[in-house]
């Protein structure tokens, strides 16, 4: 063989095999997809996560975010994860009761958290690492929870004490929890995507919903509500969740890396939770829009004696003993009302 012959193969071997290099180089993408905005605290969080598993596994991860409900509404995200179609997700925890894992329903009740600190006695410790658990045999790895915040009520006219909502027509995520939750307070609930809830309070088709201040201003529900009222009666969170087969199909390093950064966003999100929540209520005030109804300990008192009785009633379907191991993690007492 002579010497151009020989460089011509060597060549064409160097060309041929350059292909096989950069897809061994690729970096392995996660879609991670979300319905809310991306100025919200899961928004935020998402891109902070996205930056730290990049740099954590030193480019060998790339996080791609889809928000606003780009890829994928409420009822369709759960189902396209199962099947591959993305590979991460952060559902509110109301999301869970449909995909058949109810006991996530216990978040959904009313007044069940005080404060932050009761709530994250829960997420945070064994009961939370426990309901991640349950969702494994349905092809889903949970990796941690997120805060939003705590829910309050808005509508159309003043909000003070339970009677106000009686007939409204109230949007509500898929929860049966939630839905027993507006009954109580005799008004009608309506299942409903987020995507549609902004048109559907325009045009009159609900009358009210129960939101974060954070999904109330960014969604710009303060434009087409009139009255908001603090009530913070419950409260709305994510489980952060990836398809379990594509998880379990990491490298070892990669995964640990992955866990990391996500140990470290959990940490970022609900620090920014807390804080864009009463950025946002600044910003719905200043809006002069909305009147903003501050409750008296007596009505919201009100509102609790309304609403407690929902924990019972629901207790079967979530699981007495869950329910009791909750209220000793954060010493909650519904006899005291």
């Amino acid at each position: 063989m002579n010497v151009s012959n020989l460089l011509f193969g060597l060549l064409a071997c160097a060309l041929s095999a350059a292909p096989l290099t950069a897809l061994a180089e690729a970096p392995i993408v996660i879609k991670f997809s979300h319905v809310v905005a991306n100025d919200t605290p899961k928004g935020l969080a998402a891109e902070f996560f996205a930056k730290r598993a990049g740099e954590l596994t030193k480019g060998k991860v790339k996080v791609e975010v889809y928000g606003n409900s780009t890829l994928y509404k409420d009822k369709e995200e759960l189902e396209a994860l199962q099947l591959g179609a993305v590979q991460m997700l952060a559902p509110s925890l109301a999301k869970f009761g449909p995909l058949g894992v109810k006991e996530f329903e216990v978040f959904d009740l009313p007044y069940i958290f005080d404060n932050y600190a009761d709530l994250h006695k829960v997420t945070q410790g064994a009961i939370g690492a426990g309901l991640l658990k349950k969702l494994e045999p349905k092809g889903v790895t949970g990796l941690a929870f997120w805060d939003n915040g705590f829910k309050s009520f808005s509508a159309n006219t003043p909000i003070l004490v339970p009677e106000d909502l009686k007939g409204k027509k109230m949007r509500i995520q898929s929860s049966k929890v939630l839905e027993a939750q507006i009954r109580a307070l005799k008004a009608i609930p309506q299942v409903m995507a987020f995507s549609e809830v902004y048109q559907a309070l325009q045009t009159g088709v609900v009358d009210g919903t129960e939101n974060p201040i954070s999904n109330l201003f960014t969604q710009k529900f303060f434009e087409v509500q009139k009255h908001l009222a603090l009530t913070e009666h419950g409260y709305l969170g994510y489980a952060v969740i990836v398809n379990k087969k594509f998880w379990d199909g990491l490298p070892a390093d990669v995964r640990g890396q992955l866990e990391t950064a996500m140990k470290e966003t959990t940490v970022h999100a609900n620090k920014i939770a807390k804080e864009q929540n009463d950025k946002d209520l600044e910003g719905v005030k200043k809006s002069g829009k909305t009147a903003i109804h501050v409750l008296t300990p007596e009505q919201r008192t009100a509102f609790k004696k309304a609403l407690i009785p929902v924990h019972e009633e629901m207790a079967s379907r979530i699981g007495k003993d869950l329910l009791q191991s909750v209220y000793k993690e954060t010493g909650f007492d519904p006899s005291k009302l």
